[in-house]
């Protein structure tokens, strides 16, 4: 993908821009810097949203991982188009981004998978994940259930979780202004000419 080229940007694409942002969330934010609000909808247009954390951004899109029962993994199975939001307050920046979704390879969800923490991987498989428990009890039930079945052994991952890649169409940086003056740079791609087209909207 071409780079942006106009004298506003001070970053060569977008995806760097984010990573720069996130690499000062970092230093700054007490909880959770790669937190993220992620927006799905229906194929009717009726939309969800609910934060999730993100594993990776580079020039591929941005990589999220869940349960694909879940609702959000049932919804983006049927309208693969989604919407981020990162919101960083003690940088009094965000970033908004838009685009269309597609499943990771196995072979990521694979090493993603087995990088989390062993009960992280347990809870994946003892949980339901947006289905309805009949309380606590059931939940801590199927979890005793699984560290039994896998023992001291390897926790696989199961065939219902996986990832995400958000591949960005659009992206807006917002920051915060006095008077409410705030600056919105957006890039947006032209598919044809596969470069980003830079633009400044009022607050």
């Amino acid at each position: 993908m071409r780079p942006v080229s106009d004298k506003r940007a001070s970053f060569e694409t977008p995806f760097d821009q984010v990573n720069a942002w996130l690499a000062e969330a970092t230093e700054s934010e007490p909880n959770d810097p790669t937190a993220m609000a992620l927006a799905t909808a229906t194929p009717d247009g009726f939309p969800s949203v609910r934060m999730v954390l993100l594993k990776g951004c580079d020039a591929d899109g941005l990589v999220f991982y869940t349960n694909l029962e879940s609702r959000k993994g049932g919804e983006l199975a049927q309208n693969p188009n989604a919407a981020l939001l990162f919101h960083w307050k003690t940088l009094r920046r965000q970033i908004r981004v838009e685009g269309a979704v597609e499943p990771v390879t196995d072979a990521e969800a694979d090493a993603y998978f087995a990088s989390r923490p062993r009960a992280s991987r347990i809870g994946a498989w003892a949980s339901q994940q947006s289905r309805e428990m009949e309380g606590r009890f059931e939940f801590e039930g199927a979890i005793a259930k699984y560290t039994a079945k896998f023992g001291a052994g390897d926790v696989p991952r199961p065939d219902y979780w996986s990832g995400f890649r958000l591949k960005p169409r659009y992206f807006e940086f917002w920051r915060d202004r006095k008077f409410r003056l705030h600056e919105r740079i957006t890039y947006r791609l032209d598919e044809a000419a596969q470069d980003w087209q830079l633009a400044e909207l009022y607050p």
